[in-house]
């Protein structure tokens, strides 16, 4: 480990979700090197107290107003707390923070995340929507402010390692692994008799609820590969994707002298939440090794891209850019949440999806605001084309 390496000030917004839960256990195992100062939650005001108690938290931010009071008495009045879209900001932007991890889902990640680049502050993304949204717009902004935009996602996470800052102009490839989700194997057929409990059946994550439904349909590689084209400064194009039931092989890329580089690690999303806080330090951890003998086998295949219609659209939405991606993202989220709800079948998600995106006219390097109303107008239709 490096001598120069320094203790990080870390904001966690959703901190009480998988991934923020996750990034603390990263700040319990590496506590020389991660400061955590601010934690924002949705609603949970149990476990954002009993967060803000272990880890000392003098600022936190609850989303929804209404267990404020409620938090306030919990933690005592030593601890400023903050609420709403605002509140989100307001942590996003502490003078003394070097790193904000978001880990929010949907859209109220987006405005923490480009006030904390305008704030001159490093990001680590684990929420999707930030990039698919708004990719180009996040990426010209820290290209601007000369700050490092950091994948947490494990996929992102294993390419940022493989390429080592390279010019995507040695890429072939970009190459992200995909598990393949429940119905790897699943006749199509039969995909319209799904139900909520087999799709909520990760073979491998622990997650949310529509995390989940989104690896079960593949939106999740879907919206992957669009992040990655941002991230990466790379068109979709040379964005691809292979299942690979195992998930120890996070994702490759395959150089112009067709030589691939991969990044494996057992299953676990402290690997790269760690390494999105010490990059480009790696320090050791209490993280289990790979045991290759016991693995004994990794298996990869080619996705089923007519049965499972998402990666198509995905690539549309990525291609064209603009404001189709937020239409794609939107949509989904209203088809998964009616999926959930037992209202449709399982194929209706990504049928929804298509639908809403024939429906709209794509804006080229839209405006924040242009990018939000498009996110409200997908949501409307996807609404009356389930209703």
């Amino acid at each position: 480990m490096s001598d120069s390496l320094q203790r990080k000030n870390v904001v966690v917004l959703g901190s009480t979700g998988s991934i923020g839960e996750s990034s603390l256990k990263v700040a319990r195992d590496i506590p020389e090197l991660m400061n955590v100062i601010g934690l924002a939650a949705n609603r949970s005001v149990e476990s954002l107290a009993s967060q803000i108690d272990e880890f000392d938290i003098k600022q936190a931010c609850l989303f929804e107003p209404t267990g404020l009071d409620d938090l306030s008495k919990r933690v005592g009045s030593d601890v400023t707390l903050h609420t709403g879209e605002e509140g989100l900001v307001e942590l996003a932007t502490l003078p003394e923070a070097d790193l904000v991890l978001i880990a929010i889902v949907g859209v109220a990640g987006l405005r923490p995340a480009l006030a904390a680049i305008e704030a001159g502050k490093d990001i680590a993304v684990a929420s999707k929507e930030i990039l698919v949204m708004a990719g180009e717009a996040v990426m010209t902004a820290a290209r601007e402010k000369g700050v490092r935009v950091l994948p947490v996602d494990s996929e992102h996470n294993a390419i940022f390692q493989c390429l080592e800052d390279r010019s995507s102009a040695d890429v072939s490839r970009l190459i992200l692994t995909a598990s393949g989700g429940p119905f790897r194997e699943f006749p199509a057929d039969q995909l319209a008799n799904v139900t909520k409990a087999q799709a909520l059946k990760h073979p491998t994550w622990e997650m949310g609820q529509k995390i989940t439904i989104d690896s079960a349909t593949l939106f999740n590689k879907g919206l992957e590969m669009i992040e990655a084209r941002w991230l990466f400064d790379i068109e979709m194009a040379r964005v691809d994707v292979i299942i690979h039931p195992q998930s120890i092989v996070h994702s490759m890329v395959e150089f112009i002298d067709s030589s691939v580089l991969a990044q494996l690690s057992t299953t676990d999303m402290c690997f790269p939440i760690q390494y999105a806080v010490t990059w480009p330090e790696r320090v050791p951890n209490t993280l289990p090794p790979l045991d290759f003998a016991e693995l004994a086998r990794l298996d990869f295949e080619a996705p089923r891209w007519d049965d499972f219609p998402a990666l198509t659209l995905a690539k549309e939405a990525g291609t064209a850019g603009g404001t189709l991606p937020a239409i794609m993202n939107a949509a989904n989220e209203v088809a998964v949440s009616a999926f959930l709800s037992e209202k449709i079948a399982f194929p209706k998600i990504w049928e929804t999806v298509a639908k809403t995106m024939e429906k709209h006219d794509t804006l080229s390097h839209p405006s924040l605001e242009e990018i939000i109303n498009a996110d409200v107008e997908a949501r409307t239709i996807a609404t009356e084309l389930i209703a």
